[in-house]
């Protein structure tokens, strides 16, 4: 049998004009209710102005005593798994994982099994306050599956409504160490050509572009002329590798949240990342760079998956408004690349 708690809420001066927001201001901090659910309470009857059932058209004035019936968390059907994971950071409010290359963020029906929540399902087991309304942990980002790298769960609502709203903001500090193909060069006419494409103080690079789905591949994502949505990633060259350079690893970070942004962005510049069957066109390094390290040649091209890792991520706490950065060093399979390749 499920529990229901009420909740009394009292209307403030100058509610936002949009019910959802009015109620998210005023709830009570304890009852970690997001935008997000408050939608869901009022799409299901359950907010009410004394006897009349409000829905999200309803107005709200100040003085205007609102109760809330909110049904406590009930188990989700998602499947708990006990597969290891790297804990990087964990409270009571979310968790920070170092998720391995391989390993899928979100069942899905070609993944139903295997995936990050399910790792995090039997990992946290009792410790899910709720996340919309059943016991799961809330994913507020994703990375591809053959990326590895950092990512923050929320384990309960107000940490989900906190981080979501950081993501939505981009005020989320994120580091991605990225291996390409060729050096990015302030001094390539093809790149100040490039429409979106410029270069900062300090040799940073700029892309600002549009991304949406791929016209004839739905499984893709392009650079659009017309709509899609906006992107920028920045980038800095930390090392090249060949004579001349045939290969570079960039810091990249993201101003925003696009899926394969990166991948994307740098195939755009023609720079596309090594192992990148997607974007990458089956490139190959040019042996003649490296006839001091065949190996690096043949393992580069053999490389099974995009060499993306994301490396850093900060972000301010959701409940105690502390700034958290975490870092994690490239997998062992991308630092043995590197090694090669630097000869």
């Amino acid at each position: 049998m499920s529990v229901t708690r009420t909740l009394h809420v009292l209307i403030a001066a100058d509610p936002p004009p949009r019910i959802e927001k009015a109620l998210a201001r005023d709830v009570p901090l304890e009852a970690a209710l997001s935008r997000t659910r408050i939608t869901r309470l009022l799409a299901d009857g359950a907010v009410r102005r004394g006897d009349t059932v409000l829905n999200a058209k309803s107005k709200l004035d100040e003085g205007d005593e609102i109760t809330i019936e909110v049904v406590e968390a009930q188990d989700t059907d998602l499947l708990a798994e006990d597969i290891p994971l790297h804990v990087v950071f964990e409270d009571d409010d979310l968790i920070v994982v170092n998720k391995p290359a391989g390993m899928v963020v979100h069942p899905a029906p070609g993944s139903p099994s295997g995936t990050l929540v399910n790792a995090l399902m039997a990992h946290c087991g009792d410790t899910l306050s709720g996340v919309g309304g059943d016991r799961r942990p809330g994913i507020v980002h994703r990375i591809d599956k053959d990326t590895s790298g950092l990512l923050v769960v929320a384990k309960s609502d107000r940490a989900h409504h906190g981080l979501a709203e950081q993501f939505a903001a981009h005020s989320v500090a994120r580091h991605y160490r990225a291996l390409v193909h060729g050096v990015p060069d302030a001094a390539s006419p093809r790149l100040v050509g490039l429409p979106g494409t410029s270069f900062e103080a300090g040799g940073v690079l700029c892309v600002t572009t549009q991304i949406g789905r791929h016209r004839h591949d739905r499984q893709k994502q392009a650079v659009l002329n017309n709509g899609g949505r906006r992107a920028v990633t920045r980038a800095r060259v930390l090392d090249r590798f060949g004579t001349p350079a045939a290969a570079a690893l960039l810091d990249c970070w993201l101003e925003t949240g696009r899926t394969h942004q990166i991948r994307v962005h740098m195939a755009h510049l023609g720079h596309p990342l090594v192992g990148d069957q997607t974007y990458g066109a089956r490139r190959k390094l040019a042996g003649k760079s490296f006839a001091a390290t065949p190996d690096a040649v043949s393992q580069t091209d053999a490389f099974p998956r995009q060499a993306l890792h994301a490396a850093t991520l900060g972000f301010s706490h959701p409940v105690t408004q502390t700034w958290l950065e975490f870092s994690a060093q490239i997998p062992d399979d991308m630092q043995n690349l590197v090694n090669l390749l630097s000869g």
